[in-house]
C-alpha cells in the first residue's frame, strides 16, 4: 500500500510539473501576465523545487529497508555510470543549453527587448546535441537507476523514467511547433534519448 502511495504522489508531481509548462497553460499564463510572463519560468523552477524536496524526503523516510547491495564489481560500474551521467548532465546544462534561460534569468533580463520576440533562437545541434537530442534526460535516467537500493527507489525510478519518456515526446511536439521543418529534419538525424542507436524518432 505504501508503494502505491509513493507511486501516486510522484505521478501527481510529474503531472503538475508537466502541466505547468504545457502549451495550453503557458499560453494562458502569457495572456494573463503579459510582459510579466518573463517571470513565469523562475516561478516554475521554484515551485518545482519546493514541491520536490518534501516529496523526496517522504519517499526516503517511508522505506528504509535496503534490498539491493552493490558488491565490488557492480560498485565500480555504478560509480562509473554516475560519473558519466553527471558529466553529461553538467556539459549539456552549461555548454549545450542556455542555463540562464532554464532558470528564467534570461527572460527577466530581456524584459522590454523586442528584437527577438517573433523569431526563436537558432536550433542547436552541436556538442552532445549532435549525438542525442535530449542528453540531460538521458543522463538523468542513468543517474536515478544508479541510486536504486530500496523498493521505494524502484517504484520512484519507474515513475520518473516513464515521465521522462512521455515528457520528452510532448516536448518534441512543442519543438516542432517552434522550429518547424528544422526540428523535423533534426529528428531524423539524431536519436531522441539513446545515443549511438539507429532509432531516430
Amino acid at each position: 500500500m505504501k508503494y502505491l502511495l509513493v507511486a501516486s504522489l510522484w505521478t501527481g508531481y510529474c503531472t503538475i510539473h508537466s502541466y505547468l509548462i504545457s502549451v495550453r497553460f503557458t499560453k494562458l499564463a502569457t495572456r494573463l501576465l503579459k510582459k510579466y510572463y518573463a517571470f513565469y519560468r523562475i516561478f516554475y523552477v521554484l515551485i518545482s523545487f519546493v514541491l520536490l524536496v518534501p516529496l523526496m524526503r517522504f519517499s526516503f523516510d517511508i522505506d528504509t529497508n535496503i534490498i539491493i547491495v552493490y558488491s565490488a564489481p557492480l560498485t565500480a560500474v555504478r560509480y562509473a555510470l554516475m560519473f558519466v551521467s553527471l558529466a553529461i548532465f553538467v556539459w549539456a546544462f552549461f555548454i549545450d543549453y542556455d542555463f540562464l534561460s532554464f532558470f528564467g534569468i534570461r527572460q527577466i533580463l530581456n524584459i522590454g527587448k523586442k528584437n527577438n520576440s517573433a523569431q526563436p533562437e537558432e536550433l542547436r545541434k552541436k556538442g552532445l546535441l549532435g549525438i542525442v537530442r535530449h542528453p540531460m534526460y538521458f543522463a538523468l535516467i542513468i543517474f536515478i537507476w544508479c541510486q536504486t537500493f530500496r523498493m521505494t527507489d524502484i517504484v520512484v525510478n519507474i515513475v520518473l523514467t516513464v515521465y521522462v519518456v512521455i515528457g520528452t515526446v510532448l516536448e518534441e511536439r512543442k519543438l516542432v511547433l517552434e522550429y518547424g521543418d528544422s526540428y523535423v529534419n533534426y529528428k531524423h538525424e539524431v536519436p531522441m534519448l539513446i545515443p549511438f542507436t539507429g532509432k531516430h524518432v
